[in-house]
């Protein structure tokens, strides 16, 4: 039998396996089979464990985990071999099974389908209060199970910030807007792309002048503010522009007869999600934005006993800011061509007035098309107080929720001084800084030394990421998204001018939405067992961390696969980290999609049960005659 010599070194502090066999096991001895390499790697191991154990002493096992998860770096039995520290193919060991069914392509009609804003099925809910405009999603016996073609001629998008001014026609091919807006400089078609100028309804001079005017009253350059809200946002040019002063927007519009607005605005590397006011809240926390705008966004802002403009007061930070440019701002100048009478929009615009101070609003500008009042930074300063108070429980509690006409409170104050809430550090410190939901015990089972070790795992977990991938991090992929974004650690770690994250906090998760705002990112509440409000390529890379152990019991993750293939570009990426178990039954449904695969190890080493499954979506169009065809 093999002998093997364990010297004073067994240790294993920097020598790594020392084994050397007995000079008597000669070649040819009978009896004497040499032993496979994996009987000398088993081997290894156990001296190896043995060695840390015993320095571990009895019942110390402290070092021993770690140990294990470095063995296949420190174990160098054959250097002619290439072992991998990082990121090995995990082979998958189950039983035999039919292979992996095929997902078929879906007809070329479906190019620009859109799970739950689709026209035929919003046709058929009232128009009243843009119920109709809301979302609403198929029965399961409806869904749409195919993988949706890319239009032909599909064209990688520009990269930022090229992509700010231009889009690809065959991309998008939607003309309306640009004869629609062809004097406001929304969009116009040139040759075979479509160009931004940067105008808008209300700043037909450009997004910049407007933006100026603006920061002569918003603290916009400082980094105070930092997330912004635009209801009604067009193609949003005001976002686009508001990202060179490092301000995140959260735009949203609905899908009606100004075709693909918010596709538009996804296409140039804008964050834009399908949205609407209507009769259910907005999908974001209370207190989440630093300022909110309406450019002739056209919202009834003083109808329903004032519920719009209380929603908006909702998501507004104690401190925040809102806009309001067009009607019925500047109405002796306009009145006559709003084709309205002078009482009409006198008294619409007294009635905001009042609104806005029984919200414990301060006006502080007005000229030309534009107002803009400052919320005030707790209850404590109000000059009215509001005798519709809503249950402060529930002011994060939103999806699907119906909105009542009341206003939600502030959070109480010791002082008037202080902001309620917690003051928030600006931009960049922010990103870092303890949130205050979490300073002050608000997120369950989430202190401030737990959210500093979260901050660098996930640090540790993109770097891991930028060795698999060196594109992650530069402008190839602009629009990210992170499915079951927790405390934002992913995007905190990403952060960076060339790119943006979208950070989505699933419904049935922990509610921590909230602290990624207050980390100056921001995001959105989801139900993955539906369709996501957007449009078809949408996102260059999509993240989802323990997003299929979560949703694996409660709803079919072929369904949650085939609406991240909706949502992702031709030649995307999808980066999936989870159990090795759940990531199988992952990989199988994908050997059915038009995505190349691979399975790799965590970063810690093979023996930690999580591991990480990374894809490329396929280049694939439709073709003419409603099949589809790839293209290299």
């Amino acid at each position: 039998m093999l002998s093997v010599s364990i010297s004073a070194g067994m240790y294993f502090e920097n020598t790594g396996c020392q084994i050397m066999a007995n000079k008597n096991n000669a070649p040819g001895q009978r009896g004497r089979r040499p032993l496979s390499i994996f009987a000398v790697l088993a081997l290894c191991c156990f001296f190896y464990l043995l060695g840390a154990w015993q320095r571990s002493g009895s019942g110390k096992g402290d070092n021993l985990a770690l140990k294990v998860n470095n063995l296949m770096s420190d174990c160098n039995i054959m250097p002619e071999l290439s072992f991998e520290s990082h990121h090995n193919d995990v082979e998958i060991i189950e039983p035999a099974e039919p292979k992996a069914k095929k997902i078929k392509a879906c007809d070329v009609k479906y190019t620009d389908y859109t799970p739950c804003q689709e026209q035929d099925r919003a046709m058929t809910f009232p128009r009243e209060n843009m119920i109709y405009r809301e979302r609403h999603c198929p029965p399961e016996d409806e869904k749409l199970r195919c993988l949706i073609p890319a239009p032909n001629g599909y064209t990688t998008p520009f990269p930022w910030p090229k992509s700010r001014d231009y889009a690809y026609y065959a991309n998008v091919p939607y003309k309306s807007l640009t004869v629609e807006k062809a004097v406001q400089n929304w969009v116009q078609f040139q040759g075979n792309v479509f160009k931004f100028p940067g105008g808008g309804t209300m700043f037909p001079q450009g997004a910049d002048a407007y933006i100026d005017e603006l920061a002569s009253v918003i603290p916009i350059k400082d980094g105070s503010i930092r997330t912004a809200l635009d209801t009604g946002c067009g193609v949003a040019s005001w976002g686009a522009y508001m990202l060179k002063r490092n301000v995140l927007t959260m735009s949203f519009a609905p899908k009606d007869n100004h075709e693909a607005q918010v596709q538009f605005a996804l296409e140039r590397g804008v964050p834009a999600v399908i949205g609407v006011l209507g009769t259910i809240h907005l999908p974001y926390p209370a207190r989440a934005f630093d300022m909110a705008q309406c450019s002739r966004c056209l919202i009834p802002w003083t109808s329903n006993a004032g519920m719009y403009l209380m929603e908006v007061d909702r998501v507004l930070r104690p401190g925040g800011y809102w806009v309001l440019s067009g009607p019925p701002i500047n109405w002796k100048t306009y009145y006559q061509t709003w084709k309205r009478s002078k009482e009409d929009v006198k008294a619409e615009q007294r009635n905001i007035e009042e609104l806005a101070e029984s919200l414990c609003w301060e006006k502080k500008y007005e000229k030309g098309d534009i107002a803009i009042w400052r919320k005030k930074i707790n209850a404590k300063s109000c000059l009215r107080k509001s005798p519709n108070l809503c249950d402060s429980d529930n002011a994060d509690d939103v999806w699907y929720r119906k909105m009542e006409g009341c206003q939600t409170p502030f959070p109480e104050v010791s002082s008037k001084s202080e902001v309620a809430g917690g003051e928030l550090k600006k931009f960049p410190a922010r990103l870092y800084a303890v949130p205050p939901r979490i300073a002050k015990g608000i997120v369950p089972d989430v202190t401030a030394e737990s959210y500093e070790e979260d901050n660098k795992l996930w640090k540790k977990h993109v770097n891991a990421y930028k060795r698999m991938n060196k594109l992650i991090g530069t402008t190839r992929y602009r629009n990210v998204m992170d499915m079951n974004a927790e405390l934002g650690g992913f995007a905190a770690a990403l952060e960076s001018p060339k790119s943006w994250v979208m950070n989505v906090v699933p419904t049935s998760a922990k509610n921590t939405l909230g602290v990624i705002y207050e980390r100056g990112l921001i995001g959105i509440y989801h139900d993955w067992c539906e369709g996501f409000s957007t449009y078809p390529r949408t996102y260059d890379l999509i993240h989802a961390n323990g997003l299929f152990s979560m949703y694996q019991d409660s709803c079919n993750l072929e369904d949650i696969l085939i609406e991240m293939d909706r949502i992702l570009r031709p030649e995307g990426v999808v980066i999936i980290r989870d159990e090795v178990d759940v990531l199988n039954k992952v990989k199988k449904i994908v050997g059915g999609m038009r995505w190349e695969a691979k399975m790799v190890d965590h970063e810690d080493g093979p023996l930690v049960p999580e591991k990480i499954l990374v894809a490329v979506k396929e280049y694939w169009v439709a073709s003419s005659n409603n099949s589809t065809s790839s293209e290299e």
